[in-house]
């Protein structure tokens, strides 16, 4: 039987994935599937993450764009590193 992903990212450009599975617990080795190629790699989580939400695939900086889909979903509002949680704490939508 073949692993799960733990993680989708729907484009190669994305900088953040989506938690697929309940119960992601910190320092999960995660595997991410981007599913515009069906490729895969890994990553780990560096917290406790809810379904659902997102996690940074790369460092990001107050200021950067968060990319899902290939599109802009929002403004980093503070430094996320890469692999933690991404939300409403950290990420804000440009649209007001």
């Amino acid at each position: 039987m073949s692993e799960i992903p733990q993680l989708l990212v729907h484009e190669t450009g994305d900088n953040v994935g989506v938690v697929v599975i309940e119960g992601l617990e910190a320092n999960t080795d995660m595997l991410v599937c981007i599913t515009h190629d069906n490729s895969t790699f890994r990553l780990t989580v560096s917290e406790a993450v809810p379904i659902g939400h997102k996690v940074a695939l790369q460092d990001l900086k107050a200021g950067d764009t968060a990319t899902k889909y290939g599109e802009d979903i929002g403004k980093i509002t503070a430094d996320v590193k890469k692999g933690a949680h991404l939300h409403t704490h950290n990420c804000k939508t440009k649209r007001w």
